[in-house]
């Protein structure tokens, strides 16, 4: 790892993003006790923690509702180890300003202060692309959110709420994907008279646009609005990290809508975050007999969401507030609906074709060698991860 240079703060939270997942709430807390300088030395085992700080964390992440997650420091430090000599914070640096980016940290006039409701979970840094303006507060911010398997439907209702919004001057929020995304973005541009007209919120660095499909539009978003990510550069979009990101686009937005959504759609994510910081949650009603909209029809039941059909609607929930997982494979989802964040991300890291090595899983999953033993050993069970000539991959059932 290269030494901290004249920013040391922004060194750090670089360094400090690739060395932790998102939503990591021992290393969140840690960053908040300790500030992100002295937080990278210890994350590093530059500098011992000590019970005293052990106690600290202990109490801040039992005040946030994280205590479940929290084995102790010796247990965080072993799973941050195996990333530790991949950090190159001036490295990802360069690569954002090559690009014409940069990353924004909380103490940025360019921060969103809305992304604060997220208490401990708001992210330790943004990477950035785009115009560099300001990023409207939330009061200013609509989620349109949805399938990516979308139909014609979805396409004309969501075209229409986009463009309408923008017209009205406000910025629409939205993850960049296929379908309704795509939709959302793409309208947003047309009817543009804000001056960020769409956020896409990637699950991954932001240095490679994914999905490459969208690359065209993803590059229109960059060059009128934003395309912002809490991983650095060069992450991959992991099933994982499309669950985390969901909570940024809707800690971003007034108003969180879900337009077209299967039963058990990622967007309903997306909703349930809303929900959870207090923002109001819209669903567009469809035919009873589409899938599509089953998802959006389960909010509307459940009382989680106002019905909405038109861009006036959304407007009018979002002015009294002031303020993926991906698409589920249909084989074995059953399965991974049960499993823990760890797990999970254990998940993400194993090859679909070749075999891989514990030391490789400890580096690309950010985990100890215990925690991946024991994962491996869980994920067996249920046919997710099949072990092949002393090497690990994907089983049948993850597929």
């Amino acid at each position: 790892m290269t030494g901290i240079g004249a920013d040391p703060e922004r060194v750090a939270r670089a360094a400090l993003a690739r060395l932790m997942e998102p939503q990591d709430a021992a290393g969140l807390a840690l960053v908040q006790i300790c500030g992100a300088v002295d937080a990278l030395r210890i994350a590093t085992g530059q500098v011992s923690a000590g019970t005293e700080l052990e106690r600290e964390i202990t109490s801040l992440l039992a005040d946030s509702g994280s205590a479940t997650s929290w084995s102790g420091m010796a247990a965080s430090l072993r799973r941050w180890q195996p990333r530790i000599p991949d950090l190159a914070p001036e490295r990802d640096l360069a690569t954002m300003a090559r690009l014409g980016g940069r990353l924004i940290i909380p103490s940025d006039e360019l921060w969103p202060v809305q992304l604060s409701d997220l208490g401990i979970q708001e992210p330790l840094c943004l990477w950035w692309r785009g115009t560099e303006q300001p990023l409207p507060g939330a009061e200013k911010c609509i989620a349109l959110v949805g399938s990516r398997d979308s139909t014609s439907y979805g396409a004309s209702v969501t075209g229409d709420i986009a463009y309408s919004l923008a017209q009205r001057g406000l910025t629409i929020v939205s993850g960049g994907a296929y379908g309704i995304d795509a939709h959302a973005h793409r309208a947003a541009l047309a009817g543009a008279s804000a001056a960020v007209p769409t956020i896409a919120v990637m699950a991954g660095g932001v240095d490679r646009f994914y999905p490459s499909g969208n690359e065209d539009l993803l590059r229109a978003v960059c060059n009128q609005g934003a395309v912002i990510a809490e991983v650095p550069p060069g992450s991959a979009p992991t099933r994982y990290r499309f669950l985390q990101r969901n909570r940024l686009i809707a800690a971003m937005s007034a108003v969180t809508v879900v337009v077209e959504a299967r039963w058990r759609s990622g967007a309903l994510n997306t909703a349930h975050h809303a929900e959870t910081l207090g923002r109001a949650v819209g669903a567009v009603p469809g035919s009873v007999h589409s899938a599509n909209s089953a998802g959006c029809h389960r909010l509307l039941r459940d009382g989680g969401a106002v019905c909405v059909t038109d861009a006036a609607e959304i407007a009018e929930l979002a002015g009294p507030s002031g303020s993926g997982l991906p698409e589920p494979c249909q084989g074995g989802a059953e399965v991974q609906d049960g499993l823990t964040l760890e797990d999970l991300i254990l998940l993400d890291a194993l090859p679909l074709r070749s075999t891989t090595s514990v030391e490789k899983l400890c580096s690309v999953a950010g985990l100890g060698p215990e925690s991946v033993r024991a994962g491996l050993g869980r994920l067996g069970l249920l046919g997710l991860a099949v072990s092949e000539r002393g090497g690990w991959k994907r089983g049948k059932a993850s597929a």
